[in-house]
């Protein structure tokens, strides 16, 4: 088992990714783990209309789905999206507490791989959504100007 940063993001009423495994562990049925993805995706603020352009633009994913990187003046990047998309969102939920708040060397240290498999997303998720996910994750890291491995 993994542990998550408590600083993960902004997502209203889930702060960290221990949280979010926790729910999921408990949610035996996928149907239910689908439901709580959808509800997760809710607590996204999204974003202004005027930052759906194509240069937010996420490719790779089945919905349309927008990714803004703010870097603070410590370092930290604080991501904003949003999708078209009511799972997708959830997955960006996930993404966000994944990566949202951390420097690019923290950015490149989060295994997501395992986190990916630990919510059980790996077997329940289509290639295409799963293709998205990680479309996401490379965005982030492109953002954060972290090198590819």
């Amino acid at each position: 088992m993994i542990r998550f940063p408590s600083n993960c993001g902004y997502i209203r009423g889930m702060t960290t990714l221990a949280h979010l495994l926790d729910d999921f562990e408990f949610l035996t049925d996928w149907e239910d783990r689908y439901r709580h993805l959808i509800e997760l995706g809710h607590t996204l603020p999204g974003l202004a209309e005027d930052e759906h352009t194509e240069a937010n633009r996420v490719t790779g994913c089945m919905s349309q789905v927008w990714l803004v990187a703010d870097q603070q003046p410590d370092g930290r990047y604080i991501f904003r999206a949003d999708s078209d998309g009511i799972i997708a969102k959830g997955l960006i939920a996930i993404v966000l507490l994944a990566y949202s708040g951390k420097t690019s060397a923290e950015i490149a240290a989060v295994d997501i791989d395992t986190i990916f498999k630990q919510l059980g997303l790996d077997q329940h998720l289509v290639v295409n959504r799963r293709n998205g996910f990680f479309a996401m994750v490379a965005r982030i890291k492109a953002l954060a100007q972290v090198p590819a491995h």
